[in-house]
């Protein structure tokens, strides 16, 4: 097409929602990163930075807990490597698991192995698999595209609640936008009360063992009992393949493949559904970031997004698996893939309100979430 373009300092295209070029051919996203990266200096400042939290959180462990922090772990490269570092700095966290009965066999030995070596206890708590198996199949049925989103609520909604059981200030994550770039909103929005309105017009089972957190609690555990969201990647030096290789060495960790191919229905949201059904490529997001970060080079970006993300009959089979374990038959899945695609504005969600929240001064932005949420990076840069 005529009018396609493509970001100079990535491989941010026209496929990308809200995307702006300037003058010289740089995207607005390459923009985003760039004051996310200012924002969180790594080097020198960025170690001193991530030393102080460590103090703090050592500071404030519970009398008489053994654990310091927590720490949400998949089995993938972030989440390993930050049971590794949280050892390096003396750390005392429990590792939580959310079993949602996609776990691969790679991740569940993974998360045994780092756990177990660096004598870390694991909590793992699992969601009944008829709830999370009608949630899931609700999504698709809403034609939405990041119809993993039930799981990323229900990780994060289980680490602020066994937060605030432990008493446990502190949660770390294996965030790292260096590596993974901003996704755009359109792409993986989501929030409770989408979950609620697509559960309630496609779903079937009643909720008892699924997590869920409002908006509203969030806010009072963050703002009010002042549990912090940690990201130390954000200023530790910090790259995927480096960490993979003293994963493997120290405790014969295991890859799986891909980008979040540990849980299999994520591999198969980000690799199949996505990009067949929507033409979203995350790999264009994350790819870009790793250019800036100076990971990857552009060319080398270029090179991996003209393949396919994995196997073609691998991806034809692994489709197969998710729909016979979703009960769906192949003429619910035909109707599905045919259907319209949707977006998370087709749905009731908290989107506005956080829109409006973003007008906010700073001080009180930062008395909310601790650091600025990376979703008003991407707000204030579209609108600018």
């Amino acid at each position: 097409m005529s009018d396609y373009q493509i970001c100079q300092e990535g491989i941010w295209d026209t496929s990308v929602p809200g995307i702006r070029f300037d003058a010289q051919g740089v995207s607005n996203y390459a923009t985003i990163q760039k004051k996310l990266s200012a924002s969180f200096p790594r080097g020198a400042e960025g170690k001193s930075a991530w030393e102080q939290t460590v103090a703090r959180i050592r500071k404030q462990k519970p009398a008489g807990s053994r654990y310091d922090c927590l720490i949400g772990v998949s089995g993938g490269t972030d989440s390993s490597y930050l049971l590794h570092i949280a050892r390096e700095y003396g750390l005392n966290p429990l590792a939580v698991n959310l079993d949602n009965g996609w776990n691969s066999d790679i991740a569940v030995k993974n998360i045994k192995k780092v756990t177990t070596a660096l004598n870390i206890d694991l909590e793992t708590y699992v969601i009944d698999y008829e709830e999370i198996k009608d949630i899931l199949r609700s999504y698709m049925f809403a034609g939405l595209p990041w119809i993993d989103a039930p799981t990323d609520l229900a990780i994060k909604s289980i680490l602020y609640k066994l937060a605030d059981q432990e008493n446990l200030k502190y949660v770390l994550i294996g965030s790292d936008f260096r590596s993974e770039g901003k996704q755009p909103s359109e792409w993986t929005y989501t929030d409770l009360r989408q979950l609620k309105h697509v559960h309630g017009q496609f779903g079937r089972v009643k909720l008892k063992t699924y997590p869920t957190m409002t908006l509203w609690d969030f806010l009072y555990l963050g703002y009010g009992k002042k549990i912090r969201l940690v990201a130390p990647f954000n200023h530790l030096p910090y790259q995927k393949k480096n960490a993979q290789a003293i994963l493997q060495e120290l405790y014969a960790w295991e890859y799986y493949g891909g980008h979040h191919h540990e849980n299999l229905f994520t591999k198969f949201a980000v690799a199949y559904w996505l990009p067949r059904k929507f033409n979203i490529d995350k790999r264009r997001i994350t790819l870009s970031a790793q250019v800036l970060s100076g990971e990857i080079t552009r060319e080398e970006a270029l090179a991996m997004i003209s393949q396919p993300p994995y196997a073609t009959d691998r991806m034809e089979a692994d489709k197969a698996y998710v729909i016979k374990k979703l009960d769906l038959s192949p003429a619910e899945f035909d109707a599905i893939w045919e259907g319209p695609n949707k977006t998370f504005l087709d749905y009731p969600s908290y989107y506005p309100l956080m829109k409006r929240m973003l007008r906010l001064s700073a001080p009180v932005l930062k008395q909310l979430f601790a650091v600025k949420p990376k979703i008003f990076y991407e707000m204030e840069e579209r609108a600018a």
